[in-house]
C-alpha cells in the first residue's frame, strides 16, 4: 500500500469530505487520528471503520481556531502515535449571508476555524515533521480559491487566504522536505451541500463538463497521491478536483461536440 505505516491526522474528519479522506488514507495503509470539535459520535464511528480496515484510529476533539485546543491535540495525537507523517487540514465552517448582512462574530468564527486553524496545525504539525526530515500537509481548498462566490464572503476570504498560506508554507519548508499543497474541490456532494439546493446533484452536473458531482472519494484520492512518495517533487500546487467546473469560462457559444 501507497502509505503503509505512515501516521496521520485530519482536522474535521467526523463526517463529509473529511471522513473520506480519512477512511482513503486508511486503505492506504495510513494509521489516522480523526479530529472533530463537537460531533463526537461521527467521529467515534469514523474511527471504528478506519480499525475495522486493521489501521490504528482513534477521535481527538479541538477547536482548530483555539491555540491552546491545537496544542491539546497534537499532545494526544504524539502520546498515541510515535510521529506524524501526513496533515491534513480539511476542517471548515461557512456563512451563507450577504456582505452586508454578515456579522463580525461570524466572519471572526469562519476566518478562525478556516485560516488560523491551517495556519495554527500546519505549524504544530511542520516543528515535527521537521525533526523526521520529512513531511506531507494537504490543505482543503474550494472552488472559492478561484471565483468569488456572493454569499459567502467569508468562505471565500478563508480559502483564497489558505491557497496563498500553502505556497508560502511550501518555500519555508521544502528544506525540510515537508511538501504543502492545496485540493480544490468543485461541487462535492455531502450532507451539508444537499441543503444548499432541492437538487444540488442535477443542479451542479449541468455545469460541470464531466457530466455529474463529485463525492468524497474524488477528493481523498487526490489526497492519497499528495501524500504518497509518488507526489515527492510536487509542493506549493493547487489540484482542482472539480470535474473541469472551475476551468469552464462564461462562454456565450455553444460548444461543438463531434
Amino acid at each position: 500500500m501507497e502509505l503503509e505505516g505512515r501516521y496521520a491526522l485530519v482536522t474535521g474528519a467526523s463526517k463529509g469530505v473529511g471522513k473520506g479522506i480519512a477512511l482513503e488514507l486508511a486503505r492506504a495503509g495510513a494509521h489516522v487520528a480523526v479530529n472533530y470539535h463537537s460531533d463526537r459520535q461521527g467521529a467515534e464511528a469514523a474511527a471504528a471503520e478506519i480499525r475495522a480496515l486493521g489501521r490504528e484510529a482513534f477521535a481527538v476533539q479541538a477547536n482548530v481556531g483555539s491555540a491552546p485546543d491545537v496544542d491539546r491535540m497534537f499532545s494526544e495525537v504524539f502520546a498515541r502515535f510515535p510521529r506524524l507523517d501526513i496533515l491534513v487540514n480539511n476542517a471548515g465552517v461557512q456563512t451563507w449571508k450577504p456582505l452586508l448582512e454578515l456579522e463580525e462574530a461570524e466572519w471572526d468564527r469562519t476566518i478562525d476555524t478556516n485560516l488560523k486553524g491551517c495556519f495554527l496545525c500546519t505549524q504544530r504539525a511542520a516543528r515535527r515533521m521537521k525533526g523526521n526530515g520529512r513531511g506531507r500537509i494537504v490543505n482543503i481548498g474550494s472552488g472559492c480559491n478561484k471565483i468569488a462566490f456572493p454569499n459567502l464572503v467569508d468562505y471565500t476570504a478563508s480559502k483564497g487566504g489558505i491557497e496563498m498560506l500553502t505556497r508560502v508554507c511550501a518555500l519555508e519548508l521544502g528544506r525540510y522536505q515537508i511538501t504543502v499543497n492545496c485540493v480544490a474541490p468543485g461541487a462535492i456532494e455531502i450532507e451539508r451541500t444537499r441543503r444548499e439546493a432541492g437538487d444540488y446533484a442535477g443542479t451542479w452536473a449541468r455545469l460541470t463538463p464531466l457530466g455529474r458531482v463529485g463525492n468524497p472519494a474524488d477528493v481523498a484520492r487526490a489526497v492519497v497521491f499528495l501524500a504518497s512518495d509518488a507526489a515527492g517533487f510536487v509542493t506549493g500546487q493547487t489540484i482542482w478536483v472539480d470535474g473541469g467546473l472551475f476551468a469552464h469560462p462564461n462562454w456565450p457559444y455553444e460548444v461543438a461536440t463531434a
